[in-house]
C-alpha cells in the first residue's frame, strides 16, 4: 500500500525485500542446494584422495615418479628450490594437471552412474506409470462420459416416446 511520505515507501519496499528473501531461503531448493554442495565437497576430497594415494603411485610405478612431478621446461634450464618453486627457467607442470583431469573425469564418472543416470532411469518410469495413469483415467473419463450420454438419451427418449405414440405406455 503506497503512502505519501516517501519514508514509508522505503520502509514497504524494504519490508517486501526481506519478505522475498524470507520465502526464498525457507524453500525447499536451497536447503537441497546445502546439502549437495556439502556432499560434492566431502565427495571431491575423496576422489582428490584417491587420486594421490592410488592413481598417482600406480602411475609412479610405470614412468620415473609421481604424477604430480612430471613436468616440462619451457625454457631451460629449470631448477627448483627445496619447496618446489621455481628458481630459473619455466616449468610446464603437466602432470598436476592430467592429476586434476583424472580426479575430475572419476568425479564425473561417479556421478552420472551413481547419481544421474539412476535419476534418469526412475524419473523416465515414474513419467510413464503417470502416463499410462493419465490413459487409465482419460478412458474412464471418456467411458464415463459415453454412459451420461446413453442415459440422457435413453430419457429424453422416454420423454418423446408416449407423446409421439399417443397409448401412453414407454
Amino acid at each position: 500500500m503506497a503512502h505519501t511520505t516517501k519514508g514509508s515507501l522505503v520502509s514497504d519496499k524494504k519490508e517486501s525485500v526481506l519478505e522475498g528473501f524470507k520465502a526464498f531461503l525457507t524453500r525447499g531448493n536451497v536447503i537441497d542446494l546445502a546439502v549437495a554442495v556439502v556432499i560434492g565437497a566431502a565427495f571431491t576430497n575423496v576422489v582428490n584422495s584417491l587420486v594421490k594415494g592410488v592413481i598417482n603411485p600406480v602411475v609412479g610405478a610405470f614412468g620415473t615418479k609421481d604424477l604430480n612431478h612430471y613436468s616440462s621446461c619451457l625454457k631451460a634450464p629449470c631448477e627448483t628450490n627445496a619447496a618446489g618453486d621455481a628458481v630459473s627457467g619455466i616449468p610446464i607442470l603437466w602432470g598436476s594437471v592430467l592429476s586434476a583431469t583424472l580426479s575430475f573425469l572419476i568425479t564425473a564418472a561417479v556421478v552420472y552412474f551413481l547419481m544421474v543416470l539412476p535419476m534418469a532411469k526412475y524419473l523416465a518410469r515414474r513419467a510413464r506409470q503417470q502416463a499410462v495413469k493419465e490413459q487409465v483415467e482419460e478412458v474412464l473419463e471418456v467411458s464415463e462420459l459415453e454412459v451420461l450420454k446413453e442415459i440422457r438419451d435413453a430419457l429424453v427418449a422416454q420423454r418423446r416416446g408416449p407423446e409421439k405414440s399417443g397409448t401412453g405406455t414407454p
